[in-house]
């Protein structure tokens, strides 16, 4: 157990001036209120925030950051205030105290909702103080730790949450090994089997990695000392998650991998230096093709320095290097930690080009209101694999992994995206489409009669070209639903002899428009352009008496729009109620094939009711928020709706026969399959099957995942 003394003392080796006296009230406080609380694991409460402030000291965080460590749990699980807090550690400390209280006391209609508004919080507190985030790194890193004291489904949601938020914030803010720990303990709750295979396999020829580990250092070692340069080599074992990844991602067995062992070289000198030593460790070993990084010319948009190579080693084993500097390895450790002066609220970046990303991540988080395409526009920002392209002027442009031309073009300017027209990319006219790679040189032309498309979200990956899109699709949809909607109710006025015009003078409009769309005149033309709203409701509204001479009664069996009424609810054949009935025409949409049990939200479609969509389709972001309506699955649903499961694994007999056994065996019947061998010794099936709901498909995923031989299953949208 961690203890204030160890706290105290590793604080003063890298900050002999620390305030132990704030420090220790700090401290002192926590025990007191925490006193008497216990964590699942049985042990008091205080080992959290003591274990949070020890993180904290790795990143040699200052003394108010470690104080607000020891203290962010206090007003959310105890009776203090924040009041208090200020008055005993000033403004300063409850100011991340308070932009670390989550909103618990807050209700959402969804676990994801209420991810998204925490993340929102998050970053709209850190845009004032980075610290802020780097205190619920540390907290949410203990948290994962003890884990194995959480129920198993809990402790999986927050293991996902951890590898699909966290570990990228960490990596995009370059604390190392933070990354691997948190990304090693996601896998290792989210794939135990897997870990457990891994481990096993690794386990075997442990002492010959370690017998090869120390005569390459004992090489390097002498080399480079020959060479008059001073470092400190290090080698290890890959990370268990990086090691599983490229298994996935390639189809490899362990046997087949070659590269598993990584060294390290940390200089004393210069950036020159460390070309000197990649001279010396190419001159030994013959380097790998295409496999030679430069992050010293080229930084990573984090801050990261570092030459990386691979090199065929003695014995015909393929190894990677790391060649850095001093400082350079400890900004890769600390991140931007290793960055950040301490002015009081509000410090600055020493280097504030390196976090340009956190700036436009901050800006784009508010301008989107929908919770599922905040959380979709973050893990697009903060995907970890880059490409580096340039500008005609040479300059440097970091781009997600898989951008397009279109993506660059709204990485230079908004504006410059709204209006591309074309691309060259090295000279050559591509499509706007056109993937970029490491060096390319992109040049684009704009028009200002173009404008975005809805099909541009097909390829763009970035996240502001893709917000960007959105938005202007949805003020284009918008506008044509107004002045759609205006020209329905005029024609409508007309029968009845009333004047749009006359009514949009004198005012008398805008009372029936807060009565049926608690908005204005142009709310109401755009419901009825969407068709929310019926034009005769209005004319009612304005003119009770009057009835249209061809209007025939509605038939009750199948209505159409608007929904809302207070009749007593229908069940629905779909098995989906629209504001709370069930006799509403309604599809499906086929990108996102959502199962009973799913989140899900509707759209209206003019004349053809309502498509239902999964909450997190990448589709339904670009739709039109003011065509959103509120469906939900009715209780007791269990009709089988299709969908599709992918399975990589290994190309052996007998293999084939035991997925479609599991599949059969929980029920879910089977209605199409397709297999398919590769010459790597790998196979991809594809299954189409009639499911209930969503957790019966959970279930046999899982079931299939312990199959010996299976690499992966997920499931396929569209």
């Amino acid at each position: 157990m961690l203890r204030f003394n160890d706290i105290a003392d590793r604080v003063l080796e890298y900050n002999p001036d620390g305030d132990l006296r704030l420090l220790q009230q700090a401290y002192v406080f926590t025990a007191k209120v925490h006193d008497g609380q216990e964590r699942l694991s049985g042990e008091p409460y205080l080992i959290h925030p003591l274990e949070v402030a020890g993180i904290l000291v790795d990143l040699r965080m200052d003394d108010l950051t470690i104080v607000a460590g020891l203290l962010h749990d206090t007003v959310e699980d105890t009776l203090t205030t924040l009041e208090e807090i200020e008055r005993l550690f000033g403004e300063e400390v409850r100011f991340l105290v308070e932009g670390l209280t989550k909103i618990s006391k807050m209700t959402y209609r969804s676990a994801r909702v209420r991810q998204a508004e925490n993340f929102r919080k998050m970053l709209v507190a850190m845009s004032k103080d980075i610290r802020i985030l780097l205190i619920k790194l540390a907290d949410r890193l203990h948290n994962m730790r003890t884990l194995g004291f959480l129920a198993p489904e809990k402790a999986q949601v927050i293991a996902q949450e951890t590898r699909d938020i966290y570990v990228p914030l960490a990596h995009r803010l370059g604390i190392d090994w933070m990354r691997r720990e948190l990304e090693e303990l996601s896998l290792r709750t989210l794939k135990p089997e897997a870990v457990a295979s891994l481990e096993q396999g690794l386990k075997g020829r442990h002492k010959e990695r370690e017998q090869y580990i120390e005569e390459v250092r004992g090489v390097l070692d002498g080399k480079l000392r020959d060479a008059g340069l001073s470092a400190e080599v290090g080698g290890r074992l890959k990370d268990l998650a990086s090691i599983h990844a490229k298994l996935e991602s390639q189809g490899l067995s362990l046997d087949d991998l070659y590269d598993v062992i990584a060294f390290r070289i940390v200089l004393k000198g210069d950036s020159a230096a460390l070309y000197h030593a990649l001279g010396i460790v190419h001159d030994t070993w013959p380097p790998v093709p295409g496999r030679f990084k430069d992050y010293v010319a080229l930084p990573k948009p984090n801050g990261y320095q570092s030459l990386h190579t691979a090199v065929i080693g003695p014995y015909g084993e393929r190894m990677e290097i790391q060649i850095r500097t001093e400082e350079m390895h400890r900004a890769a450790e600390l991140g931007i930690a290793a960055h950040w002066r301490y002015k009081g609220r509000g410090g600055a970046l020493e280097d504030d080009a390196k976090f340009a990303w956190l700036r436009q991540l901050l800006e784009r988080q508010g301008e989107v209101d929908d919770p599922h395409e905040f959380l979709d526009t973050l893990k697009v920002d903060l995907f970890p694999d880059e490409v580096f392209v340039f500008t005609p002027r040479g300059d440097v442009v970091n781009l997600p992994r898989g951008a397009t031309a279109l993506d660059f073009a709204y990485s230079i300017h908004s504006e410059v995206g709204s209006h591309c027209a074309g691309a060259k990319v090295n000279g050559t006219m591509r499509p706007l489409s056109h993937p970029l790679e490491d060096g390319d040189r992109v040049e684009v032309t704009t028009n200002p009669n173009q404008s975005p498309k809805k099909d541009w979200l097909e390829f763009v990956v970035s996240g502001k070209a893709r917000s960007r899109i959105r938005h202007a699709v949805r003020l284009a949809e918008n506008a044509r639903s107004r002045e759609l909607g205006r020209g329905i109710l005029e024609r409508e006025f007309r029968k009845a002899g009333l004047s749009l015009a006359r009514l949009l003078e004198r005012g008398e409009l805008e009372d029936v428009a807060r009565e049926k769309t608690n908005g204005s005149p142009e709310d109401l033309f755009a419901a009825i352009g969407y068709g929310k709203l019926a034009s005769s409701d209005v004319v009612r509204a304005l003119k009770p008496e009057w009835k249209k001479k061809e209007e025939k009664p509605e038939r009750p069996a199948r209505r159409m729009l608007p929904f809302f009424g207070r009749e007593k609810p229908r069940s629905s054949s779909t098995g989906i109620r629209v504001n709370g009935h069930g006799d509403v025409l309604v599809r499906f949409g086929n990108c996102c094939s959502p199962l009973p049990g799913d989140e899900i939200t509707g759209f209206v479609t003019r004349g053809r009711g309502v498509t239902v969509h999964a909450r997190d389709c990448p589709i339904s972001f670009g739709l039109d928020p003011e065509r959103r309506i509120e469906v939900e699955w009715e209780e007791g649903t269990n009709a089988a709706r299709q969908t599709r499961i992918r399975v990589t694994s290994r190309d052996e007999p007998g293999l084939l026969a035991n997925v479609t056994k599991t599949i059969s065996g929980a029920g879910i019947n089977i209605s199409a399959a397709r297999i398919a061998t590769h010459s790597d010794g790998t196979a991809s099936q594809s299954y189409d099957l009639w499911v209930g709901d969503v957790r019966t498909l959970n279930a046999v995923m899982k079931q299939i995942e312990r199959i010996k031989g299976v690499r992966s299953v997920e499931r396929v949208r569209g």
